[in-house]
């Protein structure tokens, strides 16, 4: 028995798979060595991360004009200071 409708449904049923399926997503890297994110849209759900600013003030300047916001960088590792061994005093 031969189903007239079989090539159309099964292109259909690719159509809709590859529709379906999300698409691979980029992983978020935050770089440490910044306290302030510029978090920039792209669309309604997508959106990238450049970690690249010292203070909220550069990064507005940057967000001025784009579909962007600031955000503080929950990776951010600090200020890297030279620590200096202490001498103790007896």
């Amino acid at each position: 028995m031969k189903l007239p409708h079989a090539p159309a449904t099964a292109k259909a049923l690719i159509i809709l798979a590859t529709i379906a399926l999300p698409a691979p997503t980029q992983a978020q890297t935050y770089d440490p060595s910044y306290p302030v994110c510029l978090q920039i849209y792209q669309g309604m759900v997508d959106y990238y991360f450049e970690c690249r600013y010292q203070t909220m003030a550069q990064c507005a300047a940057s967000a001025s004009g784009r579909s962007a916001q600031c955000v503080v960088n929950p990776y951010y590792g600090g200020p890297k200071a030279k620590r200096s061994k202490r001498q103790r005093q007896y």
